[in-house]
């Protein structure tokens, strides 16, 4: 297979890519390996790669990462005077979240190659470690779904949007960050098309059959109302509510059940969960008709029906406000294909 490469002549530009001992080699080596297939895969003759890929990190030799595997550390920060772009990948947050301040060497160094004019990366989670840079303060980013309360108490002054994809900040775009997870295929592809051509990375996209996730994240992120809230009146309304939100006039009955006035039950449960009594609703409702798209062959209207919308046209159009997706692209994104279902037992 042959590999796309940029104009004869051009100079690679320099990707450090850091190793920390929080590292997940998932991302990290799938990084390495796709912008590195220029160089693995055999380019053109005389034709340079638009990346030359250096694993990075404290020290040089062996780094064990949070996947329990050891990657080899190219060249230690300390050697790098400049770089043309820095990506930190996933880190894995142990129970007790992110701890700051445990690699100021890091960080130091991350500030003085932006300084440089270097482009700052980060895939899901790694901008836990870029914010502490400072220079996501007051600027929009994005990280995994799952840890979007974590980073919130963590870097208060930066605007997260866990739903986005890919977030370009700064005067010179030089803040990109990536959402969760697999979205890593995202910043690799939209590096190559920035440095080598939007051609380019369609045709690595094919090459290693990586998709744009364009339709966001939102589809992905499973609804799980805030409980840390303290408030025991809400807490109750919350637990009655997952069980009865199908029912009709849900918001009423919660009210009813409560000690409450209905305007002090609905401003106190906005204050405690984010959202409003009826907006709640519609999230538990929405998610769990995401469930039954996913595994179950009912029709969209039966499962309106089910979930509390009588009607139809209604459900569809609240389910892609929510989602980003009507509720039969969502199914046929989602549900588990038929290869991957049990076979049937013998007659």
């Amino acid at each position: 297979m042959t590999v796309p490469t940029i104009a004869r002549g051009s100079r690679p530009a320099h990707v450090s890519l850091v190793a920390l001992p929080d590292a997940v080699v998932s991302t990290l080596y799938g990084i390495y390996d796709v912008m590195n297939a220029f160089a693995l895969m055999g380019p053109t003759p005389g034709a340079a790669p638009p990346f030359h890929v250096e694993i990075a990190g404290a020290s040089t030799g062996r780094m064990g990462l949070a996947s329990g595997v050891a990657v080899d550390v190219e060249r230690a920060i300390d050697a790098i005077a400049s770089t043309d772009i820095v990506i930190v990948p996933s880190v894995l947050l142990r129970a007790k979240g992110w701890t700051t301040g445990r690699y100021p060497r890091l960080v130091a160094w991350l500030r003085a190659m932006h300084e440089r004019g270097a482009v700052l990366c980060s895939a899901c989670s790694g901008i836990f470690l870029l914010a502490e840079t400072g220079l996501y303060e007051g600027k929009d980013a994005t990280v995994h779904y799952g840890y979007a309360r974590d980073f919130a108490a963590v870097h208060p002054g930066v605007r997260i949007h866990p739903e986005r994809v890919l977030v370009i900040a700064g005067r010179r775009e030089e803040l990109v960050c990536s959402g969760a997870s697999s979205t890593w295929h995202d910043l690799v592809l939209y590096l190559i098309a920035r440095y080598a051509g939007a051609t380019t990375a369609q045709d690595v996209a094919r090459m290693f059959a990586l998709q744009w996730h364009q339709d966001g994240l939102a589809p992905y992120m499973v609804f799980e109302g805030r409980t840390d809230h303290g408030d025991g009146e809400i807490a109750s309304a919350q637990q009655w509510l997952a069980r009865h939100f199908a029912q009709a006039r849900p918001v009423e009955a919660m009210i009813a059940r409560s000690t409450l006035a209905g305007r002090t039950f609905k401003r106190r449960f906005a204050a405690a969960t984010g959202l409003t009594p009826i907006a709640y609703v519609q999230r538990l409702r929405i998610e769990d008709a995401k469930r039954r798209l996913e595994r179950t062959e009912a029709s969209v209207d039966e499962i309106s029906w089910r979930v509390g919308y009588e009607d139809p046209a209604f459900f569809r159009r609240l389910f892609r406000r929510t989602t980003g997706m009507a509720p039969g692209a969502y199914r046929r994104r989602f549900r588990i294909p038929d290869f991957a279902r049990p076979a049937a037992g013998p007659a």
